[in-house]
């Protein structure tokens, strides 16, 4: 079939649940205008090669949210979507006072506090010795009482033990940091994706299996001590990264570089 879509036969996520991003996502980006009606149930059952049933299913889904209009003799509708006004931006460089800014704008819900022996490799990107323990926080951050982050921060015990889990809910874990003398200077952090499980969905209001935006960073001060391993998880219907590229004059063909 010309116009078909096949969905990923080894993925552990349920076809319904694929057929659903997709077509959400088409809804999103005007594939299907609001003013036509969307392919029917066995045009949507031949273009993805699923059963009635699991097209159906998917259909349901995008109507409880709000994102469709059926009706029995007329169709099935896309409905005028909100602009995302309630998405939160951050830039790529990921500089300190970006950081902060989104911290102080949004609201953050602590569910999980304490001192534990970290994973290997975080104990080796924060140089810490194989019997050290840390600070492990996971907090929730909200915006317009819409939750858009999930944060696991790891903090070395040292430093972690002047600051409380209410000052964490209060203030960003930068200033906190900066509070105790570590002025921040860099940072290392790695962008990739990946899929809900169920505690996350759950805190994050979304399905299991969502797809989520995935930064792991590691944070310096000013001496080069790492004081700050995070691994965030994002939604990403509400939030997104940006970055502003210039042309690197100094290389053959067509090479972009970050701008300062």
């Amino acid at each position: 079939m010309r116009n078909r879509i096949m969905l990923d036969q080894e993925e552990v996520t349920p076809k319904h649940h694929q057929a659903y991003l997709l077509l959400r996502q088409r809804i999103e980006d005007g594939v299907y205008p609001v003013d036509k009606p969307m392919p029917s149930e066995p045009e949507l059952t031949a273009m993805f090669g699923v059963s009635r049933i699991t097209i159906r299913r998917a259909l349901e889904r995008l109507q409880s949210e709000g994102l469709i209009s059926r009706a029995r003799g007329r169709g099935t509708f896309p409905l005028e979507l909100p602009r995302k006004t309630t998405s939160v931006g951050a830039e790529i460089s990921g500089n300190f006072d970006n950081l902060v800014a989104m911290g102080l704008k949004s609201r953050a819900r602590l569910i999980e506090f304490a001192y534990v022996t970290p994973p290997e490799d975080i104990r080796t990107a924060l140089d810490l010795t194989p019997d050290a323990k840390v600070q492990r926080a996971v907090r929730v951050r909200s915006a317009d009482d819409k939750p858009f982050s999930h944060l696991t921060t790891y903090v070395p015990r040292e430093i972690g033990q002047n600051f409380s889990s209410a000052d964490l809910e209060a203030r960003p874990l930068l200033l906190l940091l900066e509070a105790q003398g570590h002025r921040i200077h860099s940072a290392t952090q790695a962008l990739s994706a990946r899929l809900a499980d169920h505690q996350v969905a759950q805190v994050l209001e979304v399905s299991p299996g969502s797809a989520l935006l995935c930064i792991r960073r590691l944070v310096r001060d000013a001496t080069g001590k790492p004081v700050e391993y995070l691994e965030g998880l994002y939604r990403p219907d509400m939030y997104e990264y940006s970055q502003d590229l210039l042309r690197d004059e100094n290389l053959d063909g067509v090479a972009w570089t970050p701008r300062d």
